[in-house]
């Protein structure tokens, strides 16, 4: 372990709580009382959270749930940090642990795909007649992604069993490997897999997150970095070599910065250059830019005669990039 003050901790485990809303509260309060910061989902299938502390608070937490007979067996992923994850500790009772919302649930210990170690999953990569599927929504893989993987066309989870469907012809007779941060979403999407007929299906077993640190393989054949749902956004996983993925909004240029649209109506998450961040005002689009409440506006006082200033800019460089692109 390094010298640094914080530990994050990733962790999910699917069992069976009984008045999983009740234990929602008990597990906040648990949570405040020894100080940590972060998210936690409670279903009544079982728990899933990031929380970042010092190491003292996170022992005591991994204790907490350790202790817990109906936890035995989980498995913590650990990042050491200089600064916590997360601002504020939240943990919120939801129907799902993962949002599928399927008329015929699924149900991971009962059915799920087959466990791959890093090393399984990096030779199996690597077979024929073999296809990679990201389980993440699509400005996930934006950012990083398995080399070769198939990028679902989806913003939810909740999307993905239909995107199958109607895409089923590329995966059928494959043998098909899936993987998502931590391995939650996999649980429920290998088993949905198996359910609907696909028989060869297997998991990264851990996630992303746990084939970056595994000392074999040490995150090869992954590009790009890894997006994460709290403040650091992106932490990295190949540990060999380091490839851009990312695409700036705007002039398509490597870019591994995500920021949200300053639209608060919109809010959608964009890869841009901080240079583009302010010539755009933040904004994912003119509707965005133009927008009343755009963020950007207020935050740097901008006057209405600054605004048309910029908008003006904007519109020459298009202008000139049109000129440009005829020639």
């Amino acid at each position: 372990m390094s010298d640094k003050p914080i530990r994050v901790l990733l962790y999910y485990f699917y069992t069976n709580i009984e008045n999983a809303e009740q234990y929602a509260a008990e597990h906040l309060k648990f949570c405040k009382d020894l100080g940590l910061k972060g998210r936690v989902l409670v279903a009544d299938e079982g728990i899933n959270g990031t929380v970042s502390g010092t190491v003292e608070q996170t022992d005591a937490y991994k204790a907490y749930l350790e202790n817990d007979p109906r936890f035995s067996g989980i498995v913590f992923k650990v990042d050491e940090e200089e600064e916590h994850a997360f601002k504020k500790m939240h943990v919120r009772y939801r129907p799902e642990l993962v949002t599928l919302r399927l008329e015929d649930d699924v149900d991971p210990l009962k059915l799920t795909g087959k466990y791959l170690s890093p090393t399984e999953f990096y030779d199996a990569m690597q077979e024929e007649d073999t296809v990679v599927i990201d389980a993440r929504n699509d400005y996930e893989y934006d950012l990083g992604h398995f080399r070769g993987a198939v990028r679902p066309e989806i913003r939810t989870f909740k999307e993905l069993p239909d995107w199958i469907q109607e895409n089923k012809e590329q995966f059928e007779g494959k043998k098909i490997l899936t993987y998502c941060t931590g391995g939650v979403r996999c649980e429920k999407f290998s088993g949905w897999l198996r359910k609907v007929g696909f028989e060869d299906v297997s998991q990264l077993h851990g996630g992303i997150v746990t084939y970056g640190k595994d000392p074999e393989v040490k995150g090869k054949l992954w590009d790009g970095q890894l997006y994460v749902f709290d403040q650091r956004i992106s932490v990295p996983v190949n540990q060999v070599e380091h490839v851009i993925v990312g695409k700036d909004h705007f002039d398509g240029t490597p870019c591994e910065r995500y920021v949200n649209c300053a639209n608060p109506e919109c809010n959608k998450q964009i890869l841009i250059s901080e240079e583009n961040e302010h010539f755009y005002m933040r904004g994912c689009s003119d509707e965005c830019r133009e927008h009343p409440r755009n963020r950007y506006i207020s935050e740097h006082n901008l006057s209405e005669d600054e605004v048309q200033a910029r908008l003006d800019k904007i519109a020459q460089k298009r202008a000139e990039e049109a000129i440009t692109n005829q020639v």
